[in-house]
């Protein structure tokens, strides 16, 4: 984990500060010397840490894995419950938080009798040397979203991450005179290893935004142009809606201006939930890049991605990743038929090795000869993969037919006057499942009755959403994935 090829080289732009790979990787170790405080090897001793993003996340991260612990990164955003809930599932003995974080976690640790650090605070550095860590080792958890149980502990080795990252760094051609602007949150694995373990990785720089606005990405994309190096953007859909909306308010001049800026950037990504053809089209007029649109989850990091080098096909991820494999399986797991839907199976070095202490869980995750059950549906067309949706919430089944809730979406945001929209199939004691669409919509009046004319003209009758609810906005969660089991509850 090496950054020290280019020690003088800018690493970290963050609060206002300027760090390099040399001053990281230092800072780094003698954070792995705070944590052994005279130990040989913390043995998997998982770390709890609610750290602001910047130079603290990465030097106490890396820290961590270099002193031979399990980091256990912690949403700066939860309430207590859920940052109780993460650290007593991972049987976490050290918690280390940034000063804001201070208030929040220091009470529950003196009443666990955890070890606390609270960054920002002076303290000696005991000397010596530090473990060699296995590859084999744990390294990081993090914890699924929860959507329909509880969160469960994803567990990856040092190998498990290294995998992760040399497949990004060859697919996506990382290189040391990237530029990225990290705006996701650090206890995911778009965050963690596509933005900022990749970057740093190639020697690359990240900046560090302190909270997200529109215009203030834009603006640091502006700035970024005129600088030497090639940017790099990563985000989820629900950033690129949101710019989207910020530039249709800018005067021509200043899309122009902005046009400019942006294609000068060397690639922009979207992923972590389904990108929407008509933002990628519209994100192309306004940017001059067409989206490279990928597929991952915590369970695997990224399996399937469209090309850095070739078509980007719009409404498809795209292809295996170096190093994966993926295949499309019926319900016993054979292979689906040429042309059929399948889940997405995964086998590679990058696949996670277990939920946290979980052996049912883990073993009913995988087939029984290892491959691992993504439960998303998808089809191949043309050797491009295309999701139809997740098994258990995107597939609809109503009277007799599968849906995919995300085709029905598509063509809804087709329709004038829908801002946004997500589709749910409710339970019906006739149809098995009622098709349903929530709506987020522009303008003060909406005619559900002429939607609904204008379907019947693009949709076959059982795929025709049957219930309308009328929102301000979608719930969504820290990634800006809409939360299909919230969004029924508002149909009660």
């Amino acid at each position: 984990m090496s950054y020290t090829q280019q020690p003088e080289k800018t690493a970290i732009l963050a609060d206002g500060q300027v760090f390099s790979h040399g001053e990281m990787e230092t800072a780094s170790r003698q954070f792995a010397q705070v944590l052994l405080a005279g130990q040989a090897d913390l043995a998997e001793t998982r770390v709890a840490f609610m750290v602001v993003p910047g130079f603290d996340y990465v030097r106490v991260q890396q820290g961590i894995w270099l002193a031979g612990g399990v980091a256990v990164p912690l949403c700066i955003t939860y309430p207590l419950p859920s940052l109780q809930y993460v650290i007593d599932d991972t049987q976490a003995s050290i918690i280390v938080v940034s000063p804001d974080f201070e208030a929040v976690l220091a009470p529950y640790a003196a009443r666990q009798g955890l070890r606390f650090i609270r960054l920002g605070q002076p303290a000696p550095i005991p000397g010596g040397d530090l473990p060699s860590v296995d590859p084999s080792r744990r390294a990081m958890i993090l914890y699924t979203s929860g959507t329909t149980n509880l969160p469960k502990g994803v567990v990856s080795t040092h190998a498990t991450i290294n995998a992760q990252v040399n497949t990004l760094l060859e697919a996506w051609a990382y290189s040391p005179t990237d530029h990225q602007l990290c705006v996701l949150p650090l206890h995911h694995v778009h965050g963690i290893i596509n933005v900022v373990t990749c970057t740093l990785r190639a020697g690359g720089t990240v900046t560090f935004m302190p909270s997200f606005s529109a215009e203030g990405v834009l603006n640091w994309c502006r700035e970024r142009a005129k600088q030497p190096g090639t940017g790099v953007f990563m985000a989820v859909p629900t950033i690129y809606f949101k710019l989207i909306a910020h530039v249709d308010t800018l005067p021509d001049e200043s899309k122009e201006t902005l046009l400019q800026a942006l294609s000068t950037f060397r690639l922009m990504v979207s992923g972590s939930a389904a990108l929407p053809v008509s933002v990628m089209e519209r994100w192309e007029t306004i940017s001059g890049h067409r989206l490279l649109e990928r597929y991952g989850m915590t369970e695997l990091g990224m399996a399937i991605s469209n090309p850095y080098r070739g078509e980007r096909r719009a409404g498809h991820i795209g292809q295996p990743l170096p190093g994966v494999t993926v295949r499309l399986a019926d319900e016993q797991y054979a292979d689906a038929a040429p042309g059929e839907a399948g889940e997405i199976l995964v086998k590679g070095a990058t696949v996670f090795s277990e939920y946290w202490q979980k052996k049912d869980a883990t073993a009913s995750a995988f087939t029984p000869d290892g491959w691992f059950k993504t439960g998303d549906v998808a089809i191949l067309e043309q050797g491009y993969y295309r999701i139809l949706g997740r098994s258990s919430i995107d597939i609809i089944k109503s009277g007799g037919y599968k849906l995919s809730a995300l085709e029905i979406e598509e063509v809804l945001r087709t329709y004038p006057g829908i801002a946004d929209c997500s589709v749910v199939g409710l339970d019906n004691d006739e149809w098995g499942e009622l098709v349903a669409a929530g709506l987020v919509v522009s303008g003060q009046s909406f005619d559900t009755d002429a939607l609904t004319t204008w379907l019947r003209s693009q949709l076959p009758a059982y795929k025709m959403p049957r219930r309308y609810k009328i929102l301000d906005e979608l719930p969504r969660n820290a990634m800006g994935k809409v939360v299909k089991n919230d969004l029924k509850k508002l149909f009660n």
